[in-house]
């Protein structure tokens, strides 16, 4: 009998686990390529052009409505951290899907979210989101080697620059515009104790900018 309850009982463990969220992520109404993508990406198709991927995200409508709503991501991250000091894993999926709702392309809340559920033992939910998060990283980091403006990394927003150099451990010091050789974030950083630079090509940026008007 004990051993004819048990698989019931870790079925029913794992299911508590795993559903804990309540929350789904939800996929732009546009009738565009960022859509589709994101639709793509949600039903477990991973196997994308990724940087075609970031690159859509300006282009939609939903880019739009995202900036629109910089101030409510904001709070959202404050709030994941909030969340992860309570050890409230529930709370945390639920945050960063409502974030990739606004900004799917967001790789810090992909991160968080592949850790959250190898943390609670969903293998499957982890992998997806491990191999979304590094598809949008390496999109950016295998497209030049960010050494000089000619070669510098191409980002859509800032907020990647960011992302980056604290996934390589940089500190950065100052940032500053460059225009030799392309339009570049200039990032003076230390590293190991050492100082570095690093570019990053960002054309893309200000066509977001301007298409929101700035």
């Amino acid at each position: 009998m004990k051993n004819q309850l048990l698989p019931i009982i870790l079925l029913f463990v794992n299911s508590l686990a795993f559903g804990q969220s309540s929350i789904e992520i939800i996929v732009p109404p546009f009738q565009d390529k960022y859509a589709e993508f994101v639709k793509k990406l949600e039903a477990g198709e991973t196997d994308i052009n990724y940087q075609d991927f970031r690159y859509s995200f300006i282009e939609s409508e939903q880019f739009v409505i995202a900036s629109g709503k910089s101030e409510e991501l904001d709070s959202l991250k404050k709030e994941i951290y909030a969340q992860m000091d309570k050890s409230n894993t529930s709370g945390v999926i639920d945050i960063t899907k409502q974030m990739l709702s606004i900004d799917y392309t967001n790789m810090a809340a992909h991160k968080i979210l592949r850790q959250t559920y190898k943390m609670i033992g969903d293998t499957a939910n982890a992998s997806k989101y491990k191999t979304i998060q590094f598809g949008l990283l390496n999109s950016i980091v295998k497209n030049g080697n960010g050494q000089t403006c000619e070669t510098a990394w191409p980002v859509i927003q800032v907020s990647e620059e960011y992302f980056i150099l604290q996934m390589v451990g940089a500190e950065l010091q100052e940032q500053s515009i460059e225009r030799k050789g392309g339009l570049c974030d200039r990032m003076e950083v230390k590293l190991d104790g050492k100082k570095k630079t690093y570019y990053f090509e960002t054309t893309k940026v200000f066509e977001g900018y301007k298409k929101i008007g700035l």
